[in-house]
C-alpha cells in the first residue's frame, strides 16, 4: 500500500524527511552527522575484546552493562588513516536496522561535536561520485555557517552480509 507521500515521489519528499536533529561528530577533521533517533548513548573508549577472523574495521566487542555489543572503527570502515585514540575518542552506540531486525553496535569516532537541528532547505540531496565509489551510506550534505556536515545513514554503513557476520561474532 502506497502512502500519499510515496505516490508523489520526487526529491522534495525525501528531502523533507531528512530534516531533524543530528548528532555531529568528527572523523579526520571532517564533520559528519547521524540522526539522533538512532543514537542510544555515547560512551568513552573502553577496553575492546578482539574477535578473531573479523574484518579490520571490527575492533571487537564490549560489555556494556551486561550486553555484548560489537564495535567498529568508522575511520577504518571509511578507509581513512588510523590514528591513536585520544581522550576525546568515543563510542557512539547506535541501533541499526537490517534485514533480520535491529542490532546495537558501537561506532568509534574521533570526537562528538554537537546536536544540531538541520532544516530541509539546508540539506543537499544525494551525492554522486561515480559508479566506482560506494557512498550509499551518505544521504546528503548539510550546508552550515561553518562549512558542511556529511549526513550518513547508519543503517547503510554496513552491508547485510557484514551485519550477519557481526551477529555471528557475538
Amino acid at each position: 500500500m502506497s502512502t500519499q507521500g510515496e505516490a508523489k515521489g520526487g526529491a522534495e519528499n525525501s528531502k523533507a524527511s531528512k530534516a531533524g536533529k543530528y548528532l555531529t561528530f568528527a572523523l579526520a577533521n571532517e564533520e559528519y552527522g547521524l540522526g539522533v533517533m538512532k543514537v542510544k548513548e555515547i560512551i568513552g573508549m573502553m577496553p575492546v575484546t578482539r574477535v578473531p577472523r573479523t574484518p579490520n574495521y571490527v575492533l571487537g566487542v564490549i560489555n556494556l552493562r551486561g550486553k555484548v555489543i560489537p564495535v567498529i572503527d568508522l575511520r577504518l570502515r571509511f578507509a581513512m588513516e588510523t590514528v591513536e585514540f585520544t581522550d576525546r575518542t568515543c563510542v557512539i552506540v547506535v541501533e541499526i536496522d537490517g534485514p533480520s531486525g535491529s542490532a546495537m553496535i558501537g561506532v568509534v569516532v574521533d570526537s562528538v561535536s554537537d546536536v544540531l537541528n538541520i532544516k530541509e532547505e539546508d540539506i543537499e540531496g544525494e551525492l554522486s561520485f561515480g559508479a566506482s565509489l560506494d557512498t550509499e551510506y551518505i544521504f546528503g550534505v548539510a550546508k552550515m555557517e561553518k562549512g558542511v556536515k556529511i549526513l550518513i545513514d547508519i543503517d547503510k554503513v554496513l552491508t547485510s552480509d557484514e551485519l550477519v557476520l557481526l551477529r555471528k561474532a557475538v
